[in-house]
């Protein structure tokens, strides 16, 4: 059994617990290490017990610097009890630093795998800091055996052009995790509310204070058409006062947390849209990449909503299926959207529901296919060579 050392910069974020998923469900075995954004340890990951590295803080990047210098004198103390494995993903720049001291522990050989699923704007800028990021991450990458990442704008825009890394690259999207096989023509969408009103959802990891502020311009000029439902972990650290701006608005609600992959049929099936825009990191990382929640929403049938001159974009297109707005403001989501009536919706839900769920979702064989590629990169046997041996 292949035996994974799964270093991450935030072991609860809901990615993390995905990718342990998938990682299992495709015969590995894996030891979970890395640094927490809460105040206390985490007890326990998919029944794991992660390896606590310290407490690091979201949008602090001088802090998490020093933590991470911190991690690389201890590391090797705190691994010391673990089994040594057979590979490392190191998720992000900032665990591809402490790989190499991690591979140090065992005395062995161990390749290294650079998991980046998302370009930080620090990285591409033009002044010493980006040019220094940049060839920290070169310098560090110089002999990892696989990049993994999740778009391919990251490769057109990002890792070809600035030559960070000249490993093979594996694509794997964001996609919605199926423990059972993907059977096409089995959406498993429940039928939506009835609309007005009409219910769009932004779902995830909620960073975006144009969104917010755009989200709740357009719900006032609909003047209860439309409300907005909002789940997930706000950064509070992007919103001047997130609660109480939310509750000021009167078809805006959160509604707290939930469970991936537990909750979504539920989330998806209470709204009607998906919101799968992104002005975090506007011009760069926002455009270019996939997220969760295009995959998660269109698998239980919302229909989402993106911009036209996106990567998401683009790929609605490719599917065509989706509102795609020419610009971000109210008064052209109130073009898209405003006139919205049952027969329209149908249409566009049936769109999305008539696609192959393949498009959306990974199964049991895709897991099993991607721990066969980090297979390749070690010297443990495959499955049928390790029958063959037993």
């Amino acid at each position: 059994m292949l035996h994974v050392l799964y270093l991450v910069h935030d072991v609860s974020d809901p990615a993390v617990r995905r990718r342990i998923t998938m990682l299992r469900a495709g015969g590995a075995q894996v030891t979970l290490a890395g640094f927490r954004r809460t105040a206390n340890p985490i007890a326990d990951i998919e029944g794991l017990w992660p390896i606590d590295l310290g407490a690091t803080r979201d949008g602090r990047f001088g802090q998490r610097l020093a933590a991470v210098a911190k991690a690389a004198l201890s590391i090797g103390s705190k691994l010391g009890g673990a089994p040594r494995p057979d590979l490392i993903i190191a998720r992000n720049l900032e665990m591809l630093a402490l790989a190499r001291r991690a591979r140090s522990a065992f005395v062995a050989s161990v390749p290294i795998v650079y998991e980046c699923l998302d370009i930080h704007r620090l990285v591409l800028r033009n002044d010493v800091l980006g040019k220094a990021l940049r060839a920290t991450e070169r310098f560090l990458a110089r002999d990892v055996k696989l990049l993994v990442t999740s778009s391919p704008a990251f490769i057109a825009n990002y890792f070809k052009p600035f030559g960070q890394v000249s490993a093979p690259i594996e694509l794997v999207e964001n996609k919605y995790f199926e423990a059972a096989a993907i059977v096409p023509g089995d959406p498993e969408a429940e039928e939506s509310p009835l609309g007005p009103p009409w219910r769009i959802g932004w779902f995830g990891a909620l960073r975006c204070r144009r969104s917010l502020e755009l989200l709740a311009d357009f719900s006032r000029r609909m003047e209860g058409r439309f409300e907005i439902v909002l789940r997930g972990r706000p950064a509070l650290s992007e919103f001047p006062d997130f609660h109480g701006f939310v509750e000021s608005e009167p078809w805006l609600s959160f509604r707290g947390p939930y469970r991936n992959p537990e909750d979504m049929a539920a989330i998806y099936n209470d709204v009607h849209f998906s919101w799968a825009i992104d002005f975090f990191e506007a011009g760069q990382n926002s455009e270019w990449l996939l997220p969760n929640r295009l995959y998660e929403g269109c698998r239980f049938g919302a229909v989402p909503i993106s911009m036209g001159n996106t990567e998401t974009g683009r790929f609605l297109k490719q599917q065509d299926i989706g509102v795609l707005l020419p610009q971000a403001s109210p008064e052209a989501l109130e073009a898209a959207l405003g006139k919205t009536e049952e027969h329209r919706f149908a249409r566009l839900k049936g769109r999305v529901l008539a696609r192959n769920p393949r498009t959306w979702s990974y199964d049991r064989s895709d897991c099993r296919a991607l721990v066969e590629r980090l297979r390749s990169l070690t010297a443990v046997p495959g499955s049928f060579a390790a029958e063959a041996l037993a």
